[in-house]
């Protein structure tokens, strides 16, 4: 298995012989408006041309379709025929936007050998901003053979997802960990202590933490969060952050 950080929530995840992409975010830097005011988004550019990051997938995995997860450069840059798994909520959405090839998908299901379980989040630091960004989804992915991976996506950390957590057992946790907060109200994705969390919450597990430096409303940067790994006592094997483009092999 190899998963490669392209940018953001941007991954290349390569598994029981498939390739798909998730959350596509294709735009050069500063394609897109500021979140918070300080800077254009993406922060960072792409580490290599976005015809690259698309070259020779397969599917095509979707969180949910903010702008920094499904961008305009995804809409124009895909293949109108790729296969895009998403959640019911989503799937008018990008039909209208003529791709003709998207799966719903409210319980689990098998695509090429890989199963693709749907899990609820809550992207928000309270109820009223859970109300204005809607629904969001992570995935749990197996396939005989492979690690078992959890892919949390734009979440805090809450009890359902220490449930899920604990019951699918994850060999790797994919977390969104930059902290991102449109108000005082608190994170609306994990930051540092919660993705510290999550690495006490499940020994076993690798947790790669992703979403991070590039975009402006993100306030916790590698560094931070590496730091406050090592006064967790969280080995740097057990909590992984790469760098975009940078590829992790299981």
């Amino acid at each position: 298995m190899k998963i490669q950080l392209i940018r953001n929530a941007t991954l290349k995840i390569t598994m029981a012989g498939n390739t798909f992409l998730t959350d596509p975010v294709l735009l050069p830097r500063h394609g897109m408006d500021s979140f918070a005011g300080i800077e254009k988004n993406p922060t960072v550019d792409l580490p290599f041309p976005a015809q690259e990051v698309i070259k020779d997938i397969d599917m095509v995995l979707v969180s949910h379709l903010h702008r920094d997860h499904f961008d305009d450069g995804a809409k124009k840059m895909l293949p109108k025929d790729i296969p895009i798994f998403c959640r019911k909520v989503n799937e008018a959405a990008l039909k209208e936007k003529g791709f003709l090839n998207v799966t719903p998908m409210e319980t689990k299901m098998t695509w090429q050998n890989i199963e693709i379980t749907p899990t609820p989040g809550r992207h928000a630091g309270n109820e009223t901003w859970e109300t204005i960004l809607g629904r969001v989804s992570g995935f749990v992915l197996r396939s005989p053979g492979e690690p078992v991976v959890y892919w949390a996506g734009d979440t805090v950390l809450y009890d359902e997802i220490k449930s899920i957590i604990t019951s699918a057992k994850p060999d790797i946790i994919l977390t969104h960990s930059g902290g991102a907060e449109l108000d005082d109200s608190g994170p609306i994705v994990m930051d540092a202590r919660q993705t510290i969390d999550v690495c006490k919450l499940c020994p076993g597990a690798i947790v790669i933490a992703v979403h991070m430096e590039a975009l402006d409303h993100c306030r916790v940067s590698r560094q931070a969060l590496r730091h406050h790994a090592a006064i967790n006592g969280i080995l740097k094997h057990r909590l992984l952050i790469p760098e975009n483009g940078e590829i992790l092999t299981f």
